[in-house]
């Protein structure tokens, strides 16, 4: 009977550990949006997630703030085909996250077919009543 009940209590602290709070689910709903807007090309839906002081670095060491970035991807410049987003992790800092994750992906950047495989960090600050994307740094997966 023990047992059984310091198992159940294991259990429900291990479950309460990994819960996300509700600013870390609003950011992963974020980079969600992100991701789907990203594949879309929908320049309005990036406009409204991206911060105006966006810092957006590739994994070739280029660097494009909001409006090269909207530019971008709207034209077709960089085009993400599919997006795969795995090992993510948040973590908060007041109205700040820091959100890594692995980055798989199918693009056709200028005219040619390619894949990523990328390591990614995001930041995300909470502007008004929602999350936009600060800073971002890709490095290409060793």
């Amino acid at each position: 009977m023990k047992k059984t009940i310091l198992c159940l209590l294991f259990a429900g602290l291990a479950a309460a550990g990994f819960a996300q709070s509700k600013a870390e689910q609003q950011v992963a709903d974020a980079v969600s949006a992100w991701r789907k807007a990203m594949i879309d090309a929908d320049k309005t839906a990036l406009d409204g997630l991206l911060a105006a002081e966006l810092s957006y670095g590739h994994s070739s060491g280029k660097i494009e703030d909001k409006a090269m970035l909207l530019t971008s991807i709207s034209t077709g410049q960089s085009d993400f085909i599919t997006m795969d987003l795995t090992e993510q992790t948040i973590k908060m800092a007041g109205k700040t996250a820091i959100v890594r994750h692995k980055l798989a992906g199918d693009i056709q950047d200028g005219g040619k077919p390619g894949n990523v495989k990328l390591l990614v960090l995001q930041i995300w600050q909470k502007q008004g009543a929602g999350w936009k994307l600060l800073a971002r740094q890709a490095v290409r997966q060793p």
